[in-house]
């Protein structure tokens, strides 16, 4: 009688002791565990960027900047809906190549996230995307002025910025990219440059990193600043086309120490799942 029981309690025991697998699938994953998924360096890169982009003061209490997606090259990685100084990994969240979130649980995400999805949908070159709302940048956007590299450290500006106008083909809108309709205008009018201006509203940086879309999206609210006080003296030399082509080979293939140090003002960034 007494090994019957021994047998009944081991089966017992057997039923319910799942492997640590088993459990992992069952049990529900976190926010920050789903944005884990990915490549753990390129989370970190894309919390850093949010915080960066903060503290050089390309972007505020509004903008944001995504990454493709490492594991589904249609995918991208982008904040929930909040001041871009503040992210964290856990706010991370992957949307699909429409723009639609994969698992949103709960959390409001960003209306303009169109702009990125729009734009990784027709330049597969293209592994990052900041979007910014710099003021440096829109009496450019609203006067046509061509913003054109006047230094060695914008020369990815070689491409021309060019300017999308949203109430071109849509009328009087609320100056938001809040559709794919608007997101796929934007990505024609940006073709294959690395920067487009949005008239009235900010531009948007493009690159094949996220710390070269960061260092773009920094060094082109510099150029803004330098072309105008330029422009009050007199005539300006912009840079030949091909002194740009040589120094933007030379500036972004740097672009890592700039990045370490805009990093090292920020501090270390905890990846864990709390």
């Amino acid at each position: 009688m007494r090994g019957y029981k021994i047998a009944v309690m081991t089966a017992l025991c057997a039923a319910i002791v799942l492997p640590a697998s088993a459990w992992a699938a069952q049990a529900p994953t976190s926010p920050a565990a789903a944005s884990l998924a990915n490549d753990p360096k390129l989370v970190e890169d894309l919390v850093y960027a949010n915080r960066i982009l903060y503290d050089q003061e390309v972007l505020d209490g509004f903008g944001h900047v995504s990454a493709r997606s490492d594991k589904d090259p249609s995918h991208f990685l982008l904040a929930r809906s909040m001041a871009p100084g503040l992210v964290t990994a856990g706010d991370i969240m992957e949307f699909d190549r429409d723009g639609e979130p994969v698992d949103a649980r709960g959390r409001n995400a960003y209306v303009e996230r169109y702009i990125h999805a729009a734009i990784y949908r027709v330049r597969p070159d293209v592994k990052a995307i900041v979007h910014s709302h710099s003021p440096d940048i829109i009496p450019y956007g609203v006067t046509g002025t061509t913003l054109r590299p006047v230094y060695h450290v914008s020369a990815f500006l070689r491409l021309g910025a060019p300017i999308f106008d949203t109430h071109e083909g849509f009328g009087d809108t609320d100056m938001l990219i809040r559709d794919n309709k608007l997101g796929d205008a934007l990505a024609k009018v940006l073709g294959n440059s690395g920067i487009a201006l949005i008239r009235g509203h900010g531009f948007v940086a493009v690159a094949d990193s996220t710390p070269v879309a960061v260092y773009r999206a920094i060094y082109t609210q510099l150029n803004a600043r330098v072309q105008a006080e330029a422009m009050k003296l007199g005539s300006i030399k912009f840079l030949t086309p091909e002194e740009a082509i040589k120094a933007q080979a030379i500036t972004e293939a740097t672009v890592g120490r700039p990045w370490e140090l805009w990093k090292s003002r920020i501090g270390k960034i905890e990846l864990q799942i709390k």
